[in-house]
């Protein structure tokens, strides 16, 4: 069983940028890909980005393609998302997740946190 936690969501004005990290206990992240999935409000919860159990591979949502990355330290468990340039229409409840594999679909993912809230004002 994997617990995950997010943290670093907040208020930011567009343009502005924030780091969202993901701290797992229960089990080591490192046989796991990773994803940051979001929801905003009145929608379904979407795909963002991924990252390989090893760090080598990474796919992101062509939305967020070349504002987003995402990293991953195995040593410490953790993920991160660091968003730049920001955009109202990235307001949304961030979810990381847990993967056997690399993908994009959510039904793949077999552990999820509870989420960060992103608001981001124009």
């Amino acid at each position: 069983q994997v617990q995950l936690v997010e943290s670093g969501g907040g208020l930011v004005q567009a343009g502005g940028s924030l780091r969202l990290s993901c701290a797992a206990s229960g089990r080591t992240l490192s046989s796991y890909a990773m994803g940051w999935f979001r929801q905003a409000p009145g929608k379904e919860r979407e795909f963002v980005a991924a990252i390989a159990w090893s760090g080598s591979g990474t796919v992101y949502a062509d939305s967020v393609k070349g504002r987003f990355t995402i990293s991953r330290d195995n040593a410490k468990n953790t993920v991160s998302l660091q968003t730049n340039s920001l955009k109202p229409e990235d307001t949304a409840v961030y979810y990381c997740a847990a993967a056997r594999g690399l993908g994009v679909r959510q039904k793949n993912y077999d552990y999820w946190g509870q989420g960060t809230q992103v608001t981001v004002s124009s």
